[in-house]
């Protein structure tokens, strides 16, 4: 018998817009990003729970916009003038909250991006108003943006969410196993990636890959709280 060998393939996440599966939990959230050329004042804040597709949809955007994307973490080591000479999406942006550098960068960014004419999208898992900025002028700009809401997964997307997870790892479940963990997971995109990043390390070398069976295990492995896999 042969020994099936393992390859531990990092998994390339596909970002096209294509690759983004609309239903009522993020339609608005879309329909407010194509509307990019008319958001009020120029600027739109995308807030949901951690892997909702803020990313995704910031990566859509900067393709069809030509904006340069930059995480908050970077903000204090950036070249203003080069990077407001564009369109901008700033990541994460809730992080500088606290750090009166990367509050300072934020501010300049937004208000260059702005007077030069272009356009600002922020991501972030929650609204300004609990951040906890301290730059009071920062304050304003961020209270004063349109915000966009990624609401959590319902069945369908979460289904193309882990459908979508398995594919960017080269991964082909059985056909019983993204319905299982979607009636049994929590319902949350961060357990979606924790579930297959889960799975694929434990199917490594398995002759049958992906099986429920296996799924089962992951679930219970994780220890999810108030989440119990049936036999």
């Amino acid at each position: 018998m042969h020994q099936q060998m393992k390859f531990d393939i990092p998994a390339r996440p596909a970002l096209g817009r294509g690759d983004f599966y609309v239903t009522e939990s993020n339609a608005v959230a879309l329909g407010l990003v194509d509307t990019w050329p008319h958001w009020p004042e120029g600027k739109l804040l995308l807030v949901g729970p951690e892997g909702a597709g803020k990313t995704h949809l910031a990566h859509v955007w900067c393709a069809e916009s030509g904006a340069r994307m930059v995480a908050s973490r970077d903000l204090g080591q950036l070249d203003m003038a080069g990077v407001c000479s564009g369109s901008v999406c700033v990541e994460d942006v809730e992080r500088v909250a606290g750090d009166r550098t990367a509050e300072e960068a934020l501010f300049h960014l937004h208000n260059l991006v702005l007077a030069n004419g272009y356009t600002l999208l922020m991501t972030a898992t929650s609204v300004p108003s609990v951040w906890g900025l301290d730059l009071p002028d920062l304050v304003s700009r961020m209270v004063a943006t349109t915000v966009a809401k990624v609401s959590p997964p319902d069945d369908i997307l979460l289904s193309a969410v882990l459908a979508k997870l398995f594919a960017d790892r080269q991964i082909v479940p059985l056909a019983d196993v993204i319905p299982y963990l979607v009636r049994w997971m929590p319902r949350s995109f961060a357990a979606a990636g924790q579930v297959v990043a889960h799975l694929d390390r434990a199917a490594l070398g398995t002759p049958k890959g992906v099986t429920r069976t296996l799924a089962r295990q992951a679930l219970a492995e994780l220890e999810f709280p108030d989440e119990t896999a049936p036999e």
